[in-house]
C-alpha cells in the first residue's frame, strides 16, 4: 500500500492539471513559452503518474483496468473482473 500522502499528492496534481488545461492549450497555441513557464510545475500533465485505484501502487499499472498487476491477478482469480478468466490450455 502506498502512503496516503503520495495518493493525495497525485490527486492534487490531477486537479491542477485539469484547472490549467485550457490555459496551457491557449498558451501553446499562441507560442507564449514565457507564459507557460509562469504556470505551476505540477500543472504540467507530464508530472502525473498512474497509480492503482485500490493500493496506490505506482509500478505494474495496467491502464485498461486502472489496477496494479498484483491486484488485477487477485481480482481476476476471484472472478471480480467481468470478461476476464484465467487462461489454461
Amino acid at each position: 500500500m502506498a502512503k496516503e500522502s503520495m495518493k493525495a499528492r497525485e490527486v492534487k496534481r490531477q486537479k491542477l492539471v485539469q484547472r490549467y488545461a485550457q490555459k496551457r492549450a491557449q498558451l501553446l497555441k499562441d507560442g507564449d513559452y514565457e507564459g507557460l513557464q509562469a504556470l505551476p510545475k505540477n500543472a504540467s500533465p507530464v508530472r502525473l503518474h498512474n497509480r492503482c485505484k485500490i493500493t496506490g501502487r505506482p509500478k505494474g499499472y495496467m491502464r485498461q483496468f486502472g489496477l496494479s498487476r498484483i491486484q488485477f491477478r487477485e481480482m481476476a482469480s476471484k472472478g471480480l473482473i467481468p470478461g476476464v478468466k484465467k487462461a489454461s490450455w
